[in-house]
């Protein structure tokens, strides 16, 4: 094999698995990941709530290949501005896009776009300490309403409940503790069109709502059906009859008295979210029944909940890059296996991975799979791929110095990690978040 230089466009979970499977099958390899952000990890660092620090060990792993010597990180490069697809294939034998999925996908509901009514992304972004997100978030609604019946629908409901000195023990930052503080949510009400064999939940997250002393969890009887494709799910799956076991327990449980609530709501539609001068005043629900396959239909039978807030949590949606082709209905890169179609032809030496390759489906161990058929792909393909006009592992940093960019480097992640540990050691946490955009660039740049 001859020795090549390849660009992963992302540094999520999904890029960092690309650049590990390639330099593992490819012993010539040399990858540059590049990311808009100044810091690596994606969604693991920006799109998982500060309370699962189980879900964070895998920046550990990630870490260890960021370590190889044969990978290195550019954050805080943004592609379309600082670096064109022109660009990268004038210095790259090949292009992998890897960069996921950060917006809301759309509910078609009369009333979304009510002054209360919140994309869950956001909101993740918001008390995940994303950078580019505002530093406040309104937390005036004493009831609330979480339309979705995934594991982002359950962390938003959580993070909404669960009262914010609770979250002191991890790695919270300043502004979002001080937004969860003021918080006045008092019932958080979850809302599933289906019933509780094809609800989305991973058990572990749906058993976490209960884990504070200061919240109730239950789930209203009315909507706890189970149909025969249900039941088969149930019989199948482990995971599946781990879920409905919970939720049966939710369902049977007595009121602690506990300050703050969580009701799940299965078997109910939202179908428009109801104003008054403008404001959000309730959210009407459709009640469903099966159809016998495990899909639903509506009743005709609605109830209106009076609420101040409602979160869409119904999926996360990949944005359009500069110059690459896009499915705008699908929302991700058309491609065949990961390589980049254009019109139905393959765009030599491009390629795609994670959910901007095959939808936000899928936890982030997923990725692994995925990345490895696109690295397959991208190796078979390198006989008939033309080499870099200009190669060289110099032609990158100079075409960023060149324009100024302040790039960060592993280096300085290492700098900016030890930092926010130090900020938390003092209290005895993991770490403190920073979130600053220029207070990153500053530290990992020092």
């Amino acid at each position: 094999m001859r020795p090549i230089r390849v660009a992963v466009v992302g540094a999520g979970p999904a890029g960092i698995y690309a650049a590990d499977i390639l330099t593992r099958e490819h012993e010539q390899a040399h990858v540059d990941v590049i990311e808009r952000l100044p810091a690596p990890y994606g969604l693991v660092r920006y799109g998982v709530a500060p309370d699962h620090p189980r879900i964070k060990e895998i920046i550990k792993a990630l870490r260890r290949v960021l370590d190889n010597e044969r990978i290195r990180f550019f954050g805080n490069v943004d592609f379309g501005n600082d670096l064109k697809l022109d660009d990268l294939r004038r210095y790259y034998d090949a292009v992998i896009f890897a960069t996921g999925a950060m917006a809301d996908r759309a509910l078609n509901i009369p009333g979304a776009d009510l002054p209360q009514s919140y994309g869950a992304a956001d909101f993740v972004s918001w008390y995940a300490g994303h950078p580019d997100v505002p530093r406040d978030w309104p937390l005036d609604a004493e009831s609330v309403a979480v339309v979705g019946a995934g594991n982002v629908a359950l962390d938003v409901a959580r993070m909404l409940a669960k009262p914010a000195d609770e979250q002191l023990v991890t790695e919270i930052a300043d502004n979002v503790y001080q937004g969860l503080k003021a918080n006045r949510a008092k019932i958080v009400h979850v809302f599933a069109r289906r019933g509780p064999a094809h609800i989305k939940f991973s058990p572990m997250e749906l058993r976490e709502l209960s884990h504070s002393p200061s919240v109730d969890v239950f789930v209203t009887e009315e909507g706890f059906e189970i149909d025969d494709a249900g039941q088969a799910a149930i019989s199948a799956h482990k995971g599946t009859k781990l879920v409905v076991d919970t939720l049966l327990k939710y369902l049977e449980a007595e009121p602690t008295g506990a300050p703050h609530q969580i009701r799940i709501h299965m078997m109910q539609n939202p179908v428009e979210i109801l104003g008054e001068d403008g404001n959000v005043v309730a959210i009407r629900s459709e009640r469903t029944e099966y159809n016998g396959d495990g899909t639903v239909r509506g009743t005709g039978e609605f109830t209106d909940t009076p609420v101040q807030a409602v979160y869409r949590a119904v999926g996360y949606l990949s944005s359009a890059l500069p110059d690459v082709p896009f499915d705008d209905s699908n929302g991700v890169i058309p491609n065949d296996g990961g390589r980049v179609l254009d019109d139905g032809q393959q765009v030599p030496g491009v390629y795609v991975t994670g959910w901007v390759k095959r939808g936000p489906v899928g936890l982030i161990g997923h990725t692994k799979s995925d990345a490895k058929e696109t690295i397959e792909h991208l190796l078979a393909d390198l006989d008939s791929t033309p080499a870099p006009e200009a190669g060289g592992a110099d032609a990158i940093v100079e075409h960023l110095e060149a324009r100024g960019v302040e790039y960060t480097t592993e280096a300085g992640w290492a700098l900016l990690d030890a930092h926010e540990m130090s900020l938390g050691e003092p209290h005895g946490r993991e770490r403190i978040k920073v979130v600053p955009r220029d207070e990153m660039i500053r530290i990992s740049r020092s």
